[in-house]
């Protein structure tokens, strides 16, 4: 059975990533590339090469640089770049420093001197490089949230001696750049795409994300020619002054829309392509709706749920080794059947963990400066350097302690008196069989990464679904930083599969229900920071957490992971009896997942 689940497993494997690398490719009518470019002071700035094959020297294509936003790396920019270079546009998307492959950056105020990495990447494509089949004469930017801004800052400056001129760019979620100084400095054609609902909106001139009326909207506009008295208001979706003088404005209002899910939404995706064929004078034969980049979304997803699901039945081949053999013992038996007062117990339990793990997220945002003060403040350091994941890491190690609180009181209170007795848990362990959990962990976490990067390095695609991945292109000294993180997250790991298996396995249950129950408790909390979260923005039209909501944005890659994560448990418990090997195997896999899809501020060599 386990064999026939790995073959499974490894066959999804196979389909997701043929079918990513297709989509990718454009069914192989587009090539793409890893790029690496050095920079000033040791810096590097790495991105993805997307090559229309059509393109040659003496049919030269328009050239579009995107940049992610915060949080985001260049592979999440997918359906920018596939739906570009399938109408024949060459694509580069940058990892902005301090994010994926890319170095760190010594710059105080990076995204405004360097674009976070966006102008000189420009710099040496348009003027440094040799690849003859770009049209110099159409190059534009592209930018989501951060990477918008990026993208505005850095065509801004486009004018100044030396720098390579920008013909357009297109903005999506991001506003507050439209200040007087800069529009000022915009000589080229400009979109702009804000989702209806997005969070970050409180900090816009009216308080709003509604454009009509934005002293942003109408600033940007009116810097096309148009006397500022005749646009009182920006009529939504119109097209602004003239492309050939390098004066076409259109503002977007994406909605019903969130800021994280404007990149994966198809209408646009369309408006991005819309305004690039017009700002380049372009005839497309595929129509701006007539997208493929959500299948790469599917197939990616087909990937990670492949690498995932294979980690169970590949632990339960390597238990038939003689070496790892004794970490396998008999099942204990589950507690016994709750009482009424049990069940009480039980479900106070559950209210009490998951109302305190909502309550604490937002305290921990609040520690994460006077504790990792350098991050906090984007500047580089070796003390713990992921500044968004920071929070995590003190929410996962104060619900941790507080499990193995509770876990204690209950047994110490309840449970010793009702027939639990320590043998039910799964928690016996010696020094022998502690060396072999971790080996065994380390060889199936090493085995996940071996096929991720093996993939990788033959197709260009890693595993993903939206907020999702496990990349495979990080700098090699992340491994350290990943060192500092997992003993602090397995005390939360550690504690999970204590609970789930030890405090929360009773006879007469069916296992379905079980886990099911269990899987919530682990989620519940943080799934009601998100209920309140955006009830309140699409209520009032702002969101609760104000200065914090970017951290939110953090919850929907990991309220999925929450959820699924007592299911691992409980599968590694039924194979070794014990509760051990699950968590060293999941804490080394997610944690290294959270680590390298993140912001970094690891100094430059």
């Amino acid at each position: 059975m386990k064999n026939r689940s790995l073959l499974l497993s490894l066959l999804a494997i196979l389909i997701g990533t043929v079918g990513a690398w297709w989509i990718q490719t454009d069914g192989g009518a587009v090539q793409v590339t890893g790029i690496r470019l050095p920079t000033e002071a040791g810096q590097w700035i790495t991105a993805d090469l997307y090559r229309p094959r059509a393109a040659t020297a003496a049919h030269p294509v328009p050239l579009v640089v995107v940049c992610p936003g915060f949080e985001r790396s260049k592979e999440t920019m997918d359906s920018y770049a596939i739906e570009l270079a399938r109408r024949d546009i060459a694509v580069v998307v940058i990892d902005p420093y301090n994010q994926g492959a890319s170095s760190g950056t010594r710059a105080p105020h990076s995204v405004i001197t360097e674009g976070n990495g966006l102008a000189p990447m420009l710099d040496f494509l348009v003027q440094g490089s040799r690849l003859d089949y770009i049209d110099r004469a159409r190059v534009g930017l592209a930018g989501y949230s951060a990477g918008a801004n990026a993208a505005l800052q850095t065509a801004a400056r486009a004018d100044a001696p030396g720098q390579p001129r920008v013909e357009a760019v297109f903005a999506g979620g991001y506003v507050l750049s439209l200040t007087p100084k800069l529009v000022r400095g915009l000589h080229c054609n400009i979109g702009i795409d804000y989702a209806e609902f997005d969070e970050g909106s409180y900090r816009t001139v009216r308080g709003n994300a509604d454009l009509r009326h934005a002293p942003e909207a109408i600033r940007l506009v009116t810097s096309g020619g148009a006397p500022d008295e005749k646009v009182e208001s920006v009529e939504i979706g119109r097209y602004y002054g003239s492309a050939a003088q390098g004066t076409l404005r259109v503002v977007y209002n994406t909605g019903p829309q969130i800021h994280p899910l404007l990149p994966y939404d198809p209408r646009h995706i369309a408006r991005l392509l819309t305004f690039f064929g017009r700002a380049f004078g372009l005839q497309f034969d595929l129509p701006p709706g007539r997208q493929t980049w959500m299948w790469k979304e599917v197939f990616g997803g087909i990937t990670l749920i492949g690498f995932l699901s294979a980690l169970v039945p590949a632990t339960a081949l390597l238990l038939r080794l003689p070496w790892f053999r004794t970490l396998v013992h008999p099942v204990p038996p589950p507690l016994p059947a709750p009482s009424r007062g049990g069940r009480v117990l039980f479900w106070i339990n559950f209210a009490v963990s998951a109302g305190f793990a909502a309550w604490v997220f937002v305290p921990m945002i609040h520690a994460t400066a006077p504790l990792f003060p350098a991050a906090s403040a984007s500047h580089q350091t070796w003390w713990f350097p992921e500044r968004m994941n920071n929070a995590i890491l003190l929410w996962a190690v104060i619900n941790g302690v507080l499990g193995f609180g509770i876990f204690a009181a209950v047994y110490l209170g309840w449970g010793r008196r009702h027939g639990t007795v320590p043998a039910m848990w799964g928690a016996g362990l010696t020094w022998g069989e502690a060396v072999r959990a971790v080996a065994l962990a380390a060889l199936v976490i090493a085995g996940f990464y071996a096929g991720v990067f093996g993939l990788h390095a033959w197709f260009h695609v890693d595993p993903r679904l939206l907020f999702i991945s496990a990349p495979a292109d990080f700098p090699p000294r992340l491994l350290l930083v990943v060192a500092e993180y997992l003993p602090l997250f397995f005390i939360f790991y550690l504690a999970n599969s204590l609970r789930v298996n030890g405090a929360g396995r009773f006879a007469g249950q069916s296992e379905a229900g079980n886990r099911l129950v269990m899987a919530l408790a682990n989620s519940v909390g943080l799934m009601l920071i998100l209920v309140v979260q955006y009830t309140a923005l699409f209520w009032h039209g702002t969101v609760f957490w104000t200065k914090e909501w970017i951290y939110m944005d953090l919850l929907f890659g990991v309220v999925p992971m929450m959820f699924i994560l007592p299911y691992y448990h409980r599968a590694f418990f039924r194979l070794t009896g014990r509760i051990y090997v699950g968590p060293l195997i999941t804490c080394g896999v997610f944690i290294l997942m959270l680590l390298t899809s993140n912001v970094c501020y690891l100094p430059t060599p």
